[in-house]
């Protein structure tokens, strides 16, 4: 019964991302898209995130027994699947949509269980993501030059919302996975031909994929890994 009341909701939150994709970038100048990720398009997408958005939020309460982890990180991964199709779309994570969702986060650290996120492991983990990928961030300007950075600062403030979203005990797992996933991605897109080295792809979706699997099971893999 649990797992149908949060398709439901994965649903209405479907409505929420597809309006808050379409109306956010509408302050901005356009950017066309320039890549399309499994098939992803803007005409594809309120589908896609219709299914996906649901079917997470229904599976979610098998790894997270407690409600109250379930409620919070349906949230999270609403949020972060927000962040993927306006990243996908237009390369941009919007100030409007990450600093919020921080605050919140570090809210939220307040009522999870202990095993979930704490106030502490929040904060620690908001500071660490953000420094962690602002030193790639500069390093990466230091290579390649401003006008061809492979990360944007958009992923250094969207590492800092993982790190509030998960806490320090996983954003370093999270980081590795996002890190990993984006060069088997990409590796696997220049093979099949798809891309090519001048296409700039999107980094932040494979940051927020990563968070989001760490979200659905990733307390317990920590747990396993340090024990």
């Amino acid at each position: 019964m649990l797992n149908l009341i949060f398709f439901v909701i994965g649903l209405l939150a479907a409505v929420i991302i597809n309006t808050l994709a379409d109306y956010l970038p509408s302050s901005h100048t356009p950017l066309r898209p320039q890549w399309h990720t499994w098939g992803w398009s803007q005409r594809k997408r309120p589908l896609l995130v219709f299914v996906g958005t649901a079917v997470i939020f229904a599976i979610l309460p098998l790894f997270l027994t407690d409600w109250v982890d379930a409620a919070v990180n349906s949230f999270h991964i609403a949020v972060l699947i927000l962040i993927i199709v306006t990243d996908l779309e237009h390369k941009l994570i919007f100030n409007k949509v990450v600093w919020p969702a921080t605050a919140i986060a570090l809210l939220t650290s307040l009522i999870v269980s202990p095993e979930e996120n704490n106030l502490r492991l929040a904060l620690v983990g908001a500071v660490v993501g953000f420094a962690i990928f602002y030193v790639l961030y500069w390093l990466a300007q230091m290579l390649y030059g401003a006008e061809r950075v492979p990360l944007g600062y958009g992923d250094v403030k969207l590492a800092m919302l993982m790190g509030a979203m998960l806490g320090f005990h996983r954003i370093i797992f999270a980081l590795i996975l996002g890190i990993f996933l984006g060069g088997v991605i990409s590796l696997l897109l220049l093979i099949s031909r798809r891309v090519d080295r001048t296409t700039a792809l999107p980094y932040g979706q494979y940051l927020a994929i990563a968070g989001i699997i760490m979200l659905i099971w990733g307390a317990q893999y920590v747990r396993q890994f340090l024990n």
